[in-house]
């Protein structure tokens, strides 16, 4: 399990069924036992799958679980992606927390492989960024890569990137650059944010080790690798959509970095039925 999943599960529990499940404490006897399966109800690409089984055994570990496809698999509309036995109240408690799981983290994994899609071939990137649900970070970046895309850094504290409000506040890019250079340790990258063709000559002669071209055009983005000439990494970011990404695949363009994959990304439809239980 990633980093503070089992806490994730906990906490969700205790949100959805702290006070318990009254409805199926009223409708079905403690023995009353049920078989079913979680399907999905458009194509997609499965993340979540293990984490959704977790929620079923904290919920009860007699529930018995059995997992028809893995993370990262593109599963057809109508395709089973795990089937379920066991107390028919522990199933229906744990239903909506782990199909929340599942759902959410498909819908990022199914987007990125979208976007994977639309690059391939070209040798470009596309990653994701830190515009994630406060708390899920792990698992969000884990179902980009599910979906064939690639993790930004995790944290603040993995590589150095000055963006427009560290050098407003510093007074200039080179001043960010060399403090940056100073204190950072000799192994972090140094990445500058660029809006324009000035800034990105700031950057230059700043000794950026890259170079984040933020919000250009197509066009701009051609004038931009010209000066700097392969003279720092480029990272292109900012009004990146599905439909105009393949158009910022540029030769020189070594990164592509979309915040929807983690902010936008629609939950992905699949659902829990149940068949008629036995008492």
């Amino acid at each position: 399990m990633l980093p503070r999943t089992e806490h994730l599960i906990d906490l969700a529990l205790e949100e959805d069924a702290g006070l318990g499940d009254l409805t199926s404490r009223a409708v079905f006897p403690e023995r009353h036992a049920s078989r079913g399966h979680i399907e999905a109800s458009q194509d997609l690409v499965l993340c979540g799958a293990e984490v959704a089984a977790h929620v079923f055994a904290r919920v009860d570990p007699a529930i018995q679980v059995r997992l028809l496809a893995r993370d990262g698999d593109r599963v057809s509309t109508g395709k089973r992606v795990m089937t379920l036995a066991g107390p028919t109240r522990s199933i229906l408690t744990a239903e909506r927390t782990a199909l929340n799981f599942i759902q959410r983290l498909s819908g990022i994994a199914t987007l990125s492989r979208r976007f994977a899609d639309a690059v391939k071939g070209t040798g470009v990137r596309v990653v994701d960024t830190r515009k994630t649900t406060p708390g899920f970070r792990a698992l969000e970046k884990y179902a980009v890569r599910c979906g064939g895309c690639f993790n930004h850094r995790s944290s603040l504290g993995e590589h150095v990137l000055i963006k427009d409000n560290h050098i407003a506040a510093s007074g200039s890019v080179g001043r960010a650059v060399r403090l940056a250079r100073h204190a950072a340790p000799h192994i972090a990258r140094i990445e500058v944010e660029a809006k324009t063709m000035a800034e990105v000559g700031a950057a230059l002669r700043a000794g950026a080790d890259a170079i984040l071209l933020d919000n250009m055009s197509p066009a701009q983005v051609r004038a931009a690798l010209a000066l700097i000439h392969g003279k720092a990494l480029v990272e292109v970011s900012g009004g990146v959509r599905l439909d105009t990404v393949r158009g910022y695949a540029i030769p020189g363009v070594g990164v592509i970095s979309i915040g929807a994959l983690t902010h936008s990304a629609p939950a992905a439809d699949l659902s829990l039925t149940l068949l008629p239980g036995r008492r």
